[in-house]
């Protein structure tokens, strides 16, 4: 067993040089024990080990010459800044993997691929959360006026971030403060200092006023629909900058508008074109990320929302996301996708002019060693996501619903629904919708052996084709 010490949390540079080295002599990555500091950081790590050799982590040791591409380093620099403690263990997976099957890197289906490319995307979004939401205010002291700033990051980005600030703000004294650390530029030297606590960080200052003022004048309700507005200003960050003390009376006049465009657009014919549904959708995405209405959101990774057009006429439901659609916060990814993915180009149903959601939006799993096995949400877990689904059916105003699974037939028509003596058919739901009802896909992958697999997955294809063929009879 080999223990690598890494300095720092965001230590790519001792990760690369270790790596390199490891994956040279052949070294499995069940037999690495990846720490940082003193503190074990590992998928592998089993403190009944005792204190194995430590090998060196630091750029510049001995390495044997392996050859990656640009696009591995780029991506495995921003994922090994992620907060996910075995970070540094897939990476060193993925790397072993790639010196085998280099193609492996533009395999998007592959789950180690969307795993590591998750926690890049987390980390890129991230660092860019700061570069927009930093806000300096100023103080005084012995060297004269010093901004600081407090900023929660998610992710181990501060370092990584440091040139952008220095660039940006050469010749001001300033800091930015975080829990996760600190960063001192005097106008010449950069200087890191320990985490900091938000009662470190100052209140408002003079400049803020002049700010303010700015920002009313520039913020045009009747050119922003404050949905826009909230997805790209998150409300995790409005304690931290000034003018969002404003936000709330810019919104309300905001709102009176886009009610007023609405009402307009649902009194004439297709109005529903006209409707600010991609921000609306945005919005409620953004909001479900903070779910906290059941347990669910504990052990699952995200919140994985519905995806497509916000005037489809087509609105899909299916049971809840598995641990493919967990990791890559998308519906309809993993094995049961490419079963609705073939079903619907058999039914000439075009996927991307469909939505498509879930009853549930958190991964119910129970843990069997290293895998997560589905496990079915109960009725206080669908009741409390149907919320959600609700909110996106009258956002989409679909003229047609197919609900998959027992799951969705229920969530929609606020009943127990037996598939089987349902199947293939709709029901009327409360507001006039048509709701046919079908199996999940997922029911295809447990068929058991004697069963005429193919015989189903045209019975299941069909279902789908008559649904969209029954938009013809829709007023």
């Amino acid at each position: 067993m080999r223990v690598v010490r890494l300095d720092r949390e965001d230590d790519f540079d001792g990760w690369r040089s270790a790596a390199r080295s490891l994956a040279g002599e052949g070294v499995a990555p069940e037999d690495i024990v990846w720490q940082i500091g003193d503190r074990a950081a590992d998928l592998f790590a089993d403190e009944s080990l005792g204190a194995p050799p430590i090998a060196s982590a630091r750029p510049g040791a001995s390495a044997a010459p392996l050859r990656v591409s640009r696009q591995l380093l780029e991506l495995a620099r921003y994922a090994a800044l992620h907060s996910e403690p075995e970070r540094f263990s897939l990476l060193y997976i993925l790397l072993l993997r790639l010196l085998d099957q280099p193609q492996a890197l533009q395999d998007a289906a592959d789950p180690l691929m969307r795993r590591i490319e998750g926690l890049a995307r987390n980390v890129r979004r991230d660092s860019h959360k700061m570069h927009a939401f930093v806000r300096f205010r100023e103080l005084a002291d012995d060297g004269g006026k010093r901004f600081v700033a407090w900023f929660e990051p998610d992710h181990h980005i501060l370092r990584a971030n440091a040139g952008f600030f220095v660039d940006r703000f050469t010749n001001m004294r300033w800091s930015i403060l975080t829990p996760r650390g600190a960063l001192h530029w005097d106008g010449a030297m950069l200087a890191e200092g320990p985490p900091a606590s938000r009662t470190d960080a100052p209140g408002g200052d003079p400049v803020e006023a002049v700010w303010k003022a700015y920002y009313s004048a520039i913020f045009n309700p009747a050119r922003v629909m404050p949905q826009a507005m909230l997805k790209e200003m998150p409300r995790k960050y409005w304690k931290n900058m000034p003018e969002t003390a404003l936000v709330p009376s810019l919104i309300a006049g905001a709102r009176k508008r886009e009610r007023a465009m609405i009402d307009q657009a649902r009194g004439e014919p297709h109005g529903k074109t006209q409707r600010s549904g991609p921000d609306a959708l945005v919005l409620l995405a953004e909001e479900a990320q903070e779910c906290r209405r059941c347990p669910l959101w504990k052990p699952a990774t995200q919140t994985v929302f519905g995806e497509g057009p916000h005037d489809a006429e087509i609105m899909i439901v299916g049971e809840q996301p598995g641990d493919n659609e967990d990791l890559a916060g998308r519906v309809f990814v993993g094995p049961a996708g490419a079963v609705f993915d073939r079903a619907m180009a058999a039914a000439g149903i075009d996927r991307a002019r469909t939505y498509i959601t879930n009853a549930v939006k958190h991964f119910k799993f129970e843990p069997r060693g290293k895998r997560r096995i589905h496990a079915r949400p109960g009725s206080g877990e669908i009741e409390a996501c149907r919320w959600w689904v609700e909110q996106e059916r009258a956002i989409v105003r679909p003229r047609l619903v197919i609900a998959m699974g027992a799951t969705a037939a229920r969530s929609l028509t606020g009943r127990t629904v037996t598939v089987g003596r349902e199947r293939g058919g709709a029901v009327v739901l409360p507001d006039g919708t048509p709701c046919w009802i079908t199996i999940h896909p997922s029911y295809l992958l447990r068929l058991p052996p004697e069963a005429d697999a193919d015989a189903e997955f045209a019975r299941y294809a069909a279902d789908l084709r008559r649904a969209a063929k029954s938009l013809a009879t829709i007023v």
